[in-house]
């Protein structure tokens, strides 16, 4: 599906074809050197890796989540999980490739991606978890409407699926937008 609002990008469904290519975007956008290059990495608090091919394909296999992909010029740049939860949408799994961040790419993605979760299921809200040691992430998504709340839940620490901490204080905070 092209986007009128974004010309040049193609906005699909994931499917298993696509699993390799979605979990190195996602570790090139948040870990390793190559995360430097945008401003979305999390080297310096996480190592490891982000996600791995059975996470992706569970998003991908699940039937309330869908894992919303965008691609310019046939290449995969930039991916959103949305999962229906009753009431709200979560949106989840986020990334843009470095090289293309910082030009509008993720504002446009965020947007496409609510858009589609209001209309595909009538949600009001969106929901997302953030690291919370994250400020200029979290600024980023206030820009974008949404607000903390200020409940936290547990970094999943020892579970190595989800990298490898190098700080004690990590948590995730959740935040809400209105949705229209």
């Amino acid at each position: 599906m092209h986007s009128a609002a974004a010309p040049g990008l193609t906005f699909r469904d994931a499917t298993d074809a696509d699993v390799d290519a979605l979990v190195a975007l996602i570790q090139s956008a948040y870990r390793g050197d190559d995360s430097r290059a945008g401003w979305t990495t999390e080297a310096d608090i996480l190592e490891g890796q982000r996600t791995d091919p059975e996470g992706v394909v569970e998003v991908i296999e699940s039937p309330d989540s869908r894992l919303l992909t965008v691609e310019r010029d046939g290449r995969i740049v930039a991916c959103c999980q949305l999962e229906h939860r009753g009431e709200h949408a979560y949106f989840g799994m986020f990334a843009v490739s470095p090289t293309q961040q910082g030009a509008g790419l993720g504002k446009t993605v965020i947007a496409e991606a609510e858009r589609q979760a209001r209309e595909t299921w009538g949600v009001s809200e969106m929901h997302m978890t953030v690291i919370s040691v994250r400020e200029d992430l979290i600024a980023w998504y206030e820009r974008r409407g949404y607000r903390r709340t200020g409940r936290m839940s547990p970094f999943p620490y020892g579970d190595e699926r989800f990298g490898i901490p190098q700080r004690d204080d990590l948590q995730f905070e959740l935040l809400v937008k209105q949705l229209g």
